[in-house]
């Protein structure tokens, strides 16, 4: 087995080969096929979170540890079964879920995986996707991806999830209401596709700060777009929206995105933060209640919703996001690329 591996923050990964591990109880081991690469490996490479006011959140601070085998967004071939693993064949292609919970607790016994305080996360918590191989705990988190390119059916399972996810939090909207995203990168884009599909009756205006992110985004289908560093940006919301967005979901995280989603969102409205770059806002406790509005966190989905998503992709009504396929050796090289801003939509590892 070939992985690489994170073995010290801000240095290339490291090959290390190892014999393929022997799937134990209901476990399942894939040889993987495809591996997306997401935004979020890149704190765990750099070490650590912005905390705001000058605060970092270590990666140890959330429990990981090196060496790690990072990659959250893995698809592969079915190669051996524990002896109490039921539900797949040697063969099968299949979407690994990677946002797995403790298995015994009350959120995980309601499905709700990713809300456990002991998950066991592949690429986070437990060795993921940049190798060759990656072992599923169990035949439940396999997915069927039939009708769904594997390059882009991998991207589905974080960038697809956690967009689809938060797209369903924007509820309940009004006919006049529109829909603001903000953040054209990778996971922004998947979520003007799903948007599309999911909120056909509403206009969706995606706010960047890049030009060729923008491009993209009305390729994607965006009905309107902003550049935030317009000094009228908050201004232009305002004007296409009436009296602001009703709902507006975060893919950056940033504090200047959150002072501007915060800003703009209409009374009664919904601001959903869904992005990890970090920072911090200072909200005036009066204008919650003055404002009736509802400030919310949405961290990447639940199984129900994978299914859900997949679903709604083999409908053919999203929009896929443009993939870069890449020899797994350039992982490192891929993360600088991300890091510096020179990747549109998803790059995916092949093996």
């Amino acid at each position: 087995m070939k992985s690489y591996q994170l073995v010290e923050t801000n240095q290339p990964l490291q090959l290390v080969e190892t014999d393929n591990p022997d799937p134990q109880g209901t476990e399942v081991l894939i040889k993987i096929t495809a591996s997306g690469v997401c935004h979020s490996d890149l704190y765990f490479w750099q070490g650590g979170y912005d905390g705001g006011g000058g605060k970092t959140i270590s990666i140890e601070e959330r429990g990981i540890k090196l060496p790690l085998t990072m990659g959250h967004e893995p698809v592969g071939e079915v190669v051996a079964l524990g002896p109490d693993a039921t539900g797949v064949k040697i063969g099968d292609k299949r979407l690994v879920f990677p946002w797995i919970g403790c298995g015994d607790c009350p959120r995980c016994d309601e499905g709700n995986d990713n809300n456990c305080i002991s998950m066991r996360t592949l690429g986070v918590l437990a060795p993921g996707g940049y190798a060759d191989h990656v072992m599923a705990a169990h035949s439940k988190y396999l997915l069927d991806i039939s009708g769904i390119p594997e390059h882009y059916a991998c991207t589905l399972a974080c960038a697809g999830i956690t967009s689809y996810s938060a797209l369903t939090k924007v509820h309940p909207l009004y006919d006049d209401d529109k829909v603001v995203i903000i953040g054209a990168g990778g996971v922004g884009l998947t979520g003007i596709g799903i948007a599309r599909a999911y909120l056909p009756d509403h206009e969706l205006i995606v706010v960047d700060i890049d030009g060729e992110k923008l491009a993209a985004a009305r390729q994607a289908g965006a009905d309107h777009t902003i550049n935030s560093s317009d000094e009228d940006a908050l201004e232009r919301l305002k004007e296409l929206t009436n009296t602001g967005p009703g709902a507006i979901v975060d893919f950056v995280g940033s504090s200047e995105t959150s002072k501007l989603g915060y800003d703009a969102v209409r009374k009664g409205g919904k601001y959903i933060c869904v992005g990890l770059y970090g920072g911090e806002i200072t909200i005036p406790t009066l204008t919650l209640p003055v404002r009736n509005m509802t400030v919310q966190g949405s961290y990447v989905g639940n199984l129900e919703e994978m299914n859900e998503l997949l679903d709604l992709v083999r409908g053919g009504e999203v929009t896929p996001i443009p993939v870069e396929k890449r020899s797994l050796s350039r992982v490192t090289e891929t993360l600088q690329d991300l890091d510096k801003g020179r990747i549109l939509g998803r790059v995916v590892l092949v093996p």
